[in-house]
């Protein structure tokens, strides 16, 4: 049997790395690129010893050099979070943009099925509610999210282009908000934030009034959505994410029950373009692939808390 690769861009990630060894636990050699703008390889590290995987430290926005076979190309390389693309919009364009134009370019020429890593974000700030994937969205394209926003639009438009134009295998799956171990301490999204300050007993910051919904899915669910994806025959974009909605501030007051802290909810200032509203239809892809989440939200909290205290005794919470 010929030995499968897998190039997965923004290998070095959050959810990157995590894909990483679900195909190393599948039998594939893996090829992970990044150039550690928000990937860490402490995410990885477990894998240098391993025999099938490989990592390139390259920008795929300037190209992706790889001479070897490839059969799947998962491009997931992008900031993805608010402080991320605030910090680097150009970068964010750019990858949304030429990253994806080389990876489909990269999947074309190696005769790969492609997967793009898309986002509930170009739902923008929804006018529909809960999302299914027929809605077009309410972005604004010149607001400070619309860098990451219109990024995904694009790299989304340029994948069924290369679907439509060159027969290319490609898949679309849109993510909702992801939570789980490997998570940056300062990568600016709500889990992170309110688990790392319930820890250190400090005040846990709330946009807004807090009235605010978001949609949480373990990474474990996630990445078994993913692959259920890639290895089908669908092409039209799918929502991945758990359908189970809750406001901000009861998310905080759960964090805080969860780590037993004494922490209190402190009321900010909410971010420009914030969406109100965030919770995906997954009716399409429990109808074509039978999934949905199966990791209830305070297990997977505990878990993920569980990462964030080995994290603080082992001091190696990166402040990127």
């Amino acid at each position: 049997m010929i030995e499968k690769t897998a190039l997965i861009t923004g290998g070095a990630g959050f959810l990157g790395s995590h894909l990483c060894d679900a195909f190393i636990q599948k039998g594939f050699r893996v090829v992970a690129v990044d150039n550690m703008i928000t990937g860490a390889e402490t995410n990885i590290a477990h894998l240098a010893k391993e025999a099938r995987f490989e990592l390139l430290t390259q920008n795929v926005s300037d190209g992706i050099a790889y001479s070897g076979p490839v059969h799947y190309v998962l491009h997931f390389a992008s900031p993805a979070s608010p402080a991320d693309y605030l910090a680097y919009p150009i970068a964010t364009l750019k990858v949304g943009a030429l990253g994806t134009h080389n990876a489909l370019g990269l999947a074309r020429a190696k005769k790969a099925i492609f997967l793009l890593a898309s986002t509930s974000e170009i739902y923008g700030d929804p006018l529909v509610h809960p999302q299914k994937e027929d809605y077009w969205g309410n972005v604004n394209p010149v607001g400070p999210r619309g860098v990451y926003d219109e990024a995904k639009r694009f790299a989304e438009a340029m994948t069924m282009a290369y679907h439509n134009a060159h027969a290319l295998d490609a898949k679309i799956v849109r993510i909702f908000n992801t939570y789980g171990p490997r998570m940056r301490l300062h990568d600016g999204r709500a889990i992170p934030a309110f688990i790392s300050e319930a820890l250190a007993g400090r005040p846990i910051p709330i946009f807004g009034n807090g009235k605010q919904t978001r949609s949480f899915c373990y990474v474990d669910d996630l990445i078994r959505g993913i692959l259920q994806i890639i290895f089908s025959d669908i092409h039209e974009p799918v929502n991945l994410g758990n359908p189970n909605e809750m406001t901000i501030l009861e998310l905080a007051r759960m964090v805080i029950e969860l780590t037993g802290s004494s922490s209190r909810i402190e009321y900010k200032p909410l971010p420009v373009d914030d969406p109100k509203v965030r919770q995906p239809d997954i009716s399409k892809v429990k109808r074509k692939v039978g999934w949905e989440p199966q990791v209830a939200l305070a297990e997977g909290l505990r878990k993920t808390i569980e990462y964030f205290k080995k994290c603080f005794s082992d001091n190696r919470l990166s402040k990127k």
